[in-house]
């Protein structure tokens, strides 16, 4: 992965989860939005929350992760503070769980 390859799309996500060594995902949302819908498997740590509490989930700085959240915009700036604290193996999930629920999984909610 390069490091400037900072986005990935809901069915390369899909693919990489359903694969060997599959990463850790972050949802980055608020309680509310993930009390709504979900992706199975990923952990929620809100973006209000993020600086300080999102790094303990890692095992090292070299861990793949990707970040989402409702459109994906969210998730960019959480991937940049993630790489500028040297977790350069994150990634967003482009256009958030909406597009996974349009494109991927059509069990989760749409809001």
């Amino acid at each position: 992965m390069l490091e400037n390859d900072i986005e990935i799309s809901c069915q390369q996500v899909y693919q990489v989860m359903n694969g060997e060594n599959p990463p850790l995902l972050i949802d980055c949302r608020e309680l509310n939005e993930w009390a709504a819908c979900r992706i199975e498997g990923a952990v929620l740590v809100a973006l209000s929350e993020f600086a300080g509490k999102v790094e303990k989930l890692f095992k090292d700085p070299d861990q793949q992760a990707i970040i989402y959240c409702h459109h994906g915009v969210r998730s960019l700036h959480a991937v940049q503070y993630l790489r500028q604290k040297g977790f350069k193996k994150t990634r967003s999930m482009q256009g958030g769980i909406d597009v996974w629920s349009t494109q991927v999984d059509p069990r989760v909610s749409r809001y």
